[in-house]
């Protein structure tokens, strides 16, 4: 059992989300990096799939009262462990009444804490993530507070598969190879497929929406990244029926998660976001770099590069390629 001390500024228990549900106005919600969320499970021996705890800005503080094996991964928040430090993307060893205390980011916006069996708790429509926004997945559908008891899930060989005989201690003092660990601070680009409905910018505004640095808002959370830069305009038109009013509002149609909206400043939807509405999709972040994103602190800056669909969908096999190289060379099997 963890036993939660001081739950930080935002931590939720995540997953990869709760897929399947798009279609009755469900998002995913899940883990906002999946890359960091899935390396933090490998090293401790779960399935990517288990569950975290994702912490944003500034991490738990919590006592384990059981022995486990931990791994705490993406930004930079400088773990201690009884008032020692600890490192970053490597397996820990934790005995029962060690204190864990993760501090503030310095580097990315989110870390991510794995402990080998996962956080057990219940599944809702096929996930352990939290959704705040309605209450439902995580602990109680809300963010962690003082108090708050987290259960370890198993250990057992079976929920541990590419550790060998299943035993997670087996993998303490692993380290993840440096050329697998990101440079949050040199991320500041990220890909854009443009549309669906992008004409309706200015020819000006497009080429803005490319050009422009924008910089992280500090009402970015898990349902949107809002983002500060230019003005963007859109063409004059005649309202058509079933729009609103505003030069921003199309028909209602389904926004893909990473799309990029427009009510007056760019908003990126997340992996929290409503599934569809009346605002222009002028692009959408692509999977591959939706982490990365998510990794830029209030007041950053980053640009966007736009890409094709042919490549968006290359993105998405290398990092689907590179996880799966990762977890070969943290099990022995590379």
């Amino acid at each position: 059992m963890i036993e939660i001390r001081d739950g930080g500024i935002s931590s939720t228990i995540q997953d990869r989300g709760r897929s399947g549900n798009y279609h009755i106005g469900m998002p995913p919600s899940g883990a906002m990096d999946p890359y960091a969320h899935s390396v933090a499970n490998f090293l401790v021996g779960n399935d990517a799939d288990a569950a975290t705890i994702e912490m944003t800005y500034q991490g738990i503080t919590a006592t384990f009262r059981e022995d486990a094996v931990v791994a705490i991964t993406g930004a930079d928040m400088s773990p201690s462990l009884d008032g020692e430090p600890i490192g970053m993307w490597e397996t820990v060893a934790v005995e029962a009444g060690d204190e864990l205390e993760v501090a503030f980011a310095t580097d990315g916006a989110r870390a991510y804490l794995a402990v080998a069996g996962g956080i057990d708790v219940p599944e809702v429509m096929g996930s352990r993530s939290t959704y705040t926004l309605v209450g439902i997945g995580g602990h109680e559908g809300r963010g962690l507070e003082k108090g708050d008891r987290l259960e370890i899930g198993s250990t057992e060989a079976d929920a541990n598969e590419h550790v060998d005989g299943g035993d997670p201690t087996a993998l303490v003092g692993t380290e993840l190879p440096a050329e697998y660990v990101p440079d949050y601070a040199a991320e500041d680009t990220v890909r854009i497929v443009v549309g669906l409905t992008d004409y309706r910018l200015t020819e000006e505004s497009r080429e803005t929406l490319c050009d422009a640095e924008w910089t992280v808002s500090p009402e970015a959370d898990r349902t949107g990244y809002r983002l500060e830069g230019p003005d963007i305009e859109f063409e004059e038109r005649e309202q058509p029926f079933g729009a609103g009013t505003n030069p921003s509002n199309v028909v209602d149609l389904g926004y893909p998660v990473g799309s990029i909206q427009v009510p007056q400043k760019p908003i990126v939807l997340m992996q929290d976001a409503v599934t569809g509405g009346g605002y222009a999709t002028v692009g959408t972040v692509i999977s591959a770099d939706r982490g990365l994103l998510a990794q830029r602190q209030t007041h950053k800056t980053v640009t966007f590069e736009p890409v094709d669909v042919e490549a968006a969908i290359s993105a998405r096999t290398d990092s689907r390629e590179r996880l799966d190289e990762i977890e070969a060379v943290l099990s022995g099997d590379s």
